[in-house]
This record gives C-alpha cells, structure tokens and sequence, in this order.
C-alpha cells in the first residue's frame, strides 16, 4: 500500500480566548446584559479575568455572548 502523499501532521489548533487591558474604546455596552459588548456589528463578552480582560469569540446572539461569560465566570470562580 503507498503511503499517504502529506501525512496528517496538523497540530490541533483549540480556541484561546484573547486577553485584553481593557473593552475597547469604539464598542457599545448593550443594554440588559452584564458582559457584552456590541463590536463590529457582533457581540463580543468581556469577562475580568485577573487584572485583565478575556474577550470571547463573536456571536450573533447577545444571550450566546452572556452565556460564554457566565461559563467563563464559573470555570474562574469569579462572581
């Protein structure tokens, strides 16, 4: 049997929440929700982690944000 022209030697590439000193200036709080934040027409969680900010992936959905900075909280133990 040949071997496999490019074997599968990819590193699994797991998501790393960016860490941040700040919410960015140009983003708007949305109102109603603790952690999120509206940025570049997505909602963005900004969760204080530390002394510094975790930002979460963009979602479509202000409740999927929330719910990220709540399991954030919760895995930190941060109230």
């Amino acid at each position: 049997m040949k071997p496999l022209r490019q074997p599968n030697t990819r590193p699994v590439i797991s998501y790393q929440p960016r860490v941040e000193p700040a919410p960015p200036a140009h983003a708007w709080r949305v109102d109603g929700f603790k952690d999120v934040w509206m940025l570049r027409n997505r909602y963005v969680a900004f969760v204080l982690v530390g002394n510094a900010f975790r930002q979460s992936p963009p979602f479509t959905l202000p409740e999927s944000a929330q719910r990220w900075a709540t399991q954030i909280r919760h895995e930190n133990e941060i109230s």
